[in-house]
């Protein structure tokens, strides 16, 4: 008795589904990575912008600060203490 179906075709199909599956698997691999990165250039920069109010805080005392700005904040998200330090010799 027969389905119609040989087990050729079935391992085919099982093939075709495993390789789809997979295929959506590395898509969606690609898409998280982008997001990976801007999620942490975005705390970075948030972490940054904490830092300038705390170094503003207390420069008033010394007499110095950084400028808070998008820029300032970015540059300190992205190259971190180096960066901060090269804003606080370029500001001041």
């Amino acid at each position: 008795m027969s389905t119609g179906i040989d087990m050729g075709m079935e391992i085919a199909i099982f093939l075709a589904y495993a390789a789809g599956l997979f295929l959506v698997y590395l898509f969606g691999k690609f898409l998280l990575l982008p997001l990976k990165a801007l999620g942490k250039l975005l705390l970075n920069s948030a972490l940054g912008g904490i830092f300038i109010v705390i170094v503003n805080l207390a420069g008033d005392i010394f007499g110095f600060g950084i400028p808070l700005n998008i820029l300032n904040a970015l540059i300190i998200g992205i190259l971190g203490l180096p960066g901060a330090i090269l804003l606080l010799i370029f500001c001041n």
